[in-house]
C-alpha cells in the first residue's frame, strides 16, 4: 500500500495544500504547478520522451496493465479527457470515463464531491478530475486515499496542461532559459495561462502580456512573477510584441466565464493571428494554443511551420502517459 493509502481518514477535515514532489512522483497528488522543481520537470520530460518513443515504435505497452483510471469531468473537455484516456489505454490500463455524461451520475442527485471521490477510488487506482470550482482538486485530494490529478479547477490551475506546454517549448526550441514569452487573449480567466506563467517562474524568461483591460492577468499571478524579479510588460496590441517573442501563447476568450455576455461580445474577436501578423515574427519561434480555438488564430496560419499547437496537443498524451506511470510507480 502507498503512503496515501496508509494515511488515516481525515474525518471531513481538509489536510492542506499538496506538497512539493521532493520524494518523486510515486503515489503523489498532482494539484498545482507550485509542487514542481526544475529537477522534477527534467525527470518527467525524460519519461515523456521515452513514452513517445514507445508509441512511435510499437504503439502501446503493458506497463500499467491491471491499473484503472477514473476520469471525472464536471466540465466539458475534449483534449484533456481524451488524452488521459488514450494515455492510460496505450499504457495497457483501463478507464472509468465519467465525462460528458456526468449529469447522469449520482452528482445529479446531489452527491457531494468527497463522496463521489471516495466511491470512485474504491474502483480505481488513480483519479483525474476537472471541476468548475477553484480549489476543488485539492478538496478531492484531501478526502482521497488514492492519487488525484487536477485536470482543471475553474479559473484556478491546469497543471498537466502547463507541463505539456513547457515540454513543447523545450522540445521545439531546445531551451527555456533566456526566452521571451508572449501571452495573448483571456489572461484573467485562462487557467492554462495562470499555470504556465507560474511554472515559467522557475526559469529565466521575459513575459509579455497582451489583453484588454477586463481580461488582464490576475494580480496574484502577476505578483508571483514580480517576486521572482522577472521582466514583465503589458500591452493591448499584439503587434507591439510579435517581433520580439520566441513563444506566442494564444488563448480563446472564454464565453462560459462571463456573467455579462455583452462584455464577452466586446472582446471576443479582439485578437486574431493572421499570416500578415506572422510576417513580423522571428523565423525561429513558435505559436502555441491550449485549444479549442474560436477564431483567434486564422486557419491560414496552420501551415506555417512555426504553428506548434497541434504538436503541442500530441505532446499532451506523452506527458500524461509519463505522469500516470510515474504516479503509479511504473516509470
Amino acid at each position: 500500500m502507498t503512503d496515501k493509502q496508509n494515511a488515516p481518514a481525515n474525518n471531513g477535515k481538509k489536510v492542506g495544500r499538496a506538497p512539493k514532489l521532493d520524494n518523486g512522483f510515486y503515489s503523489q497528488d498532482i494539484i498545482s504547478v507550485s509542487q514542481f522543481t526544475r529537477e522534477n520537470l527534467e525527470y518527467i520530460f525524460g519519461v515523456a520522451e521515452e513514452m513517445r518513443a514507445i508509441v512511435k515504435r510499437v504503439g502501446s505497452t503493458d506497463l500499467l496493465k491491471g491499473s484503472v483510471l477514473a476520469c471525472v469531468f464536471y466540465e466539458p473537455s475534449t483534449r484533456t479527457s481524451a488524452s488521459f484516456i488514450a494515455a492510460m489505454s496505450r499504457l495497457g490500463g483501463t478507464v472509468i470515463p465519467i465525462t460528458q455524461g456526468v449529469q447522469f451520475s449520482s452528482v445529479s442527485k446531489g452527491e457531494s464531491l468527497p463522496d463521489t471521490i471516495r466511491t470512485l477510488e474504491s474502483y480505481a487506482d488513480i483519479i483525474v478530475i476537472r471541476h468548475p470550482e477553484m480549489g476543488s482538486a485539492q478538496i478531492a485530494a484531501d478526502y482521497a486515499r488514492k492519487p488525484i490529478i487536477n485536470g482543471g479547477d475553474g479559473v484556478g490551475e491546469h497543471p498537466t496542461q502547463a507541463l505539456l506546454d513547457l515540454f513543447t517549448i523545450e522540445e521545439e526550441l531546445g531551451r527555456v532559459d533566456g526566452l521571451n514569452v508572449g501571452m495573448v487573449g483571456d489572461l484573467r480567466y485562462g487557467r492554462t495561462v495562470h499555470s504556465l506563467a507560474r511554472l515559467l517562474c522557475l526559469y529565466d524568461v521575459q513575459f509579455n502580456f497582451v489583453s484588454p483591460e477586463i481580461l488582464r492577468l490576475p494580480l496574484d499571478v502577476m505578483n508571483e512573477i514580480r517576486n521572482h524579479d522577472l521582466p514583465v510588460s503589458e500591452t493591448y496590441d499584439v503587434s507591439e510584441i510579435i517581433s520580439d517573442v520566441d513563444v506566442l501563447y494564444i488563448t480563446r476568450v472564454q464565453k462560459e466565464r462571463f456573467a455579462d455576455l455583452s462584455q464577452y461580445e466586446e472582446v471576443r474577436d479582439l485578437y486574431v493571428l493572421t499570416p500578415e501578423l506572422m510576417e513580423d515574427a522571428k523565423e525561429k519561434m513558435i505559436v502555441m494554443h491550449p485549444l479549442p480555438r474560436v477564431g483567434e488564430i486564422s486557419y491560414a496560419v496552420d501551415s506555417d511551420p512555426r504553428a506548434a499547437y497541434f504538436r503541442q496537443m500530441e505532446n499532451g498524451m506523452y506527458l500524461r502517459m509519463a505522469l500516470l506511470a510515474a504516479v503509479l510507480g511504473k516509470a
